[in-house]
């Protein structure tokens, strides 16, 4: 068959269409599984609705229903593909090989959203799938190219680890991600840098936020940015006012809202490794432990550990509509639902700069290097990460908040492609370069490869023109324009 075209209402996501085309029109016989995740909001049915009727293929809206009911809608978006009256199905062992047996003759995507909301009602359903993929199943004279597809991140994780019975059958595990910051800036319409780093740390790169959460209103400029704020997220009538509580609900995994709130209010704080969330939260460590891990695994918070010192590492909040609630929004809840947006924002306003833009500012930086053209840094971003170098001789530790590394090589010492630190709202002059050098010496001696170390001074605020008018060779200005070029 064809590959599909992707359609011009679709922005973007162009690598996740070349996978799915690609998967959903492979010539070969016998029908294959591909497993399709991401958080809500980020596109995932939109896509693959698109793509079911660009390749002619089902699209199957799972709900969360009994498996009597299921089954009956099930039934009904087969009768709507094929044109013929379809028998009622008593359970999943009568729907499964009926659907791969319906999609012959040609290579016929088979579109099974929120997946999940099955696998609730009938836990035996992943069982039967691989059964009738297997030797003498149904699949081996099926066209069907099968995806599930669902947003629980915690269920769609275990449909192909450890000894699942999906596990080794998927020829396809597309993971749908929020956009990149450049991208997101393009979808909303952002041309100024500084006001796209401001949305992207309010909203992310969530595409639903601006289509159908504040309806495409997107602010004008840097002096629409706070009217703009009280407007969409600070306002108790739009869905965005509400959202970053609903997406802790969503997850299955997630029983007591309390303690996951309370968490993700602690790394919001600042206190960024499992002791501190543990003694914020008010537990023991062994306590937190699984709630940190199930976040984890939900996407909502990502554990980054500290190039320079092994074992360690530090949790931030993946999601910046998290990060924006627990900052600004939690301790005055109540007179935002009230209306009360300007005076709450008005007061926020050095908390949201400090506590989100600053540390947000640094992720974009470090997605800004791990994509980087190796000529920026002399050399191919295997890893980037952040990184603490103790300095004993003076008592203190430099915070390097974008460290650059090469490619490991076995027997040889780590290199260190650049070593970075980022301001949003400050000028930077010489004093940030030389503590950079001061770090890279002090990594010397510890034994990594730093002998063509660039230094990296990234600003969102400009630098100093004695700065700017003589940099050192071995330092690279990194400022707004050229984070957001290309």
């Amino acid at each position: 068959m064809a590959v599909p075209v992707k359609p011009p209402h679709l922005f973007d996501r162009d690598a996740e269409w070349r996978g799915l085309t690609s998967f959903v029109a492979d010539p070969r016989p016998g029908a294959t599984l591909g497993v399709v995740s991401g958080r809500r909001r980020q596109g995932k049915s939109y896509l693959l609705q698109a793509l079911a009727a660009a390749a002619g293929g089902i699209y199957f809206p799972a709900l969360e229903l009994t498996e009597a009911v299921s089954l009956r809608l099930f039934a009904d978006e087969l009768v709507r593909f094929t044109g013929a009256p379809v028998p009622p199905f008593r359970d999943w062992l009568d729907a499964v090989p009926f659907v791969l047996r319906a999609a012959s003759g040609r290579p016929t995507p088979v579109v099974i959203d929120e997946f999940p909301f099955l696998v609730k009602a009938s836990p035996e359903l992943p069982s039967i799938i691989q059964r009738e993929l297997g030797p003498g199943g149904s699949g081996g004279t099926s066209s069907a190219r099968l995806l599930l597809c669902g947003s629980a991140m915690s269920v769609m994780g275990g449909l192909l680890s450890g000894q699942a019975p999906l596990r080794g059958r998927a020829g396809l595990e597309l993971m749908v991600h929020p956009f990149g910051y450049q991208d997101a800036a393009r979808f909303w319409g952002i041309t100024d840098p500084a006001l796209a780093v401001l949305v992207h740390s309010v909203v992310g790169g969530t595409p639903a936020y601006r289509r159908e959460f504040v309806r495409d209103d997107s602010p004008s400029g840097l002096g629409d940015f706070d009217a703009w704020v009280t407007r969409t997220v600070l306002n108790p009538q739009t869905p965005l006012f509400r959202e970053a509580r609903y997406l802790l609900a969503e997850e299955t995994d997630i029983r007591d809202l309390s303690l996951y709130h309370s968490v993700l209010s602690a790394v919001a704080e600042g206190n960024s490794t499992s002791g501190g969330v543990a003694s914020y939260v008010g537990r023991k460590a062994n306590e937190i432990a699984h709630p940190l891990r199930v976040l984890e695994d939900s996407r909502l918070l990502v554990r980054e550990p500290d190039l320079f010192r092994p074992g360690r590492a530090v949790y931030r909040i993946a999601e910046p509509l998290i990060s924006f609630y627990h900052a600004v929004m939690s301790r005055d809840w109540t007179r935002l639902e009230r209306g009360d947006a300007a005076t709450i924002w008005s007061s926020a306003q050095p908390r949201f700069l400090s506590q989100i833009v600053g540390p947000h500012f640094e992720t974009i930086c470090r997605d800004y290097a791990i994509m980087a053209d190796p000529a920026v840094f002399g050399g191919l971003p295997a890893e980037v990460g952040a990184g603490i170098v103790a300095d004993p001789a003076n008592r203190t530790q430099i915070q390097i908040d974008v460290a650059v590394l090469a490619p490991a090589e076995h027997g040889q010492p780590r290199r260190i492609l650049s070593l970075g630190e980022t301001k949003w709202d400050r000028v930077m002059d010489r004093r940030h370069a030389d503590r950079l050098r001061r770090a890279r010496d002090l990594l010397t001696a510890k034994g990594f490869d730093t002998r063509d170390t660039r230094l990296a001074c990234y600003s969102g605020a400009g630098f100093h023109p004695g700065l700017e008018s003589d940099v050192p060779s071995d330092v690279r200005l990194i400022g707004l324009d050229q984070l957001y070029a290309g």
